[in-house]
This record gives structure tokens, sequence and C-alpha cells, in this order.
């Protein structure tokens, strides 16, 4: 079982195990992590589940789509070169150790 490490915005990194096919939103969500909104439950409908993949896993992770790409655009929270929504990101055995910071500010 993949893991997923959350830096939480405190500074605490919090590792959890993921399901295969689950997306790094639905992890996040369902280990009760703060600052993963989720309002729109994953559907691509707002940027409340915005985190910044770290460098090691970029290429591995992929560039948003063109929706999601238009969708950070309403992100409170700073966008940076690893900015995805992660409810885009589906967990699998290559994202292992995938290690995400969840911005400080989130609607």
């Amino acid at each position: 079982m993949p893991k997923v490490v959350f830096m939480l915005s405190n500074g605490t990194e919090t590792g959890v195990d993921a399901r295969i096919g689950d997306s790094v939103m639905t992890t996040a969500t369902q280990h009760g992590l703060d600052g993963v909104v989720a309002e729109c439950g994953g559907n691509l409908s707002c940027a409340t589940c915005h985190v910044w993949v770290r460098d090691d896993f970029l290429d591995a992770v992929g560039p948003p789509g063109e929706m999601e790409d238009d969708m950070m655009d309403l992100a409170t929270s700073d966008r940076r070169d690893g900015s995805r929504l992660s409810c885009q990101i589906t967990v699998s055995e290559d994202l292992d150790g995938l290690t995400v910071e969840i911005p400080p500010e989130q609607p």
C-alpha cells in the first residue's frame, strides 16, 4: 500500500496509507487531515483541495490538465510550479512516498 506524506500548514508531516486508485484528496479527507477542504467532493469545480507537490514527484504526478489549471486560478494560496488539485492526483504504486504540502489558506 503506497504512503502519501502530507506537510500540514503548521509544519507537521503526516504519512498515511493510501489506496491505489483513490485521489490524494480522498486520502486526506478519509484520514481527517486539516487543510484539504474538498468542498466539491472531487468534481473539479472548486480549488479547496489545492496542494503543492514536492519537486521530486513532479514528473511522476505530471502537469495539471487544462480544466484543473483554470480552476487553480481560483485558489486563495500562492500558485507554485508544483501546484495541483489533490482531487486530480490518482494514487498509484509509482507515487509511494509522494509528499504534498497543504497551503495555509483554503477557502
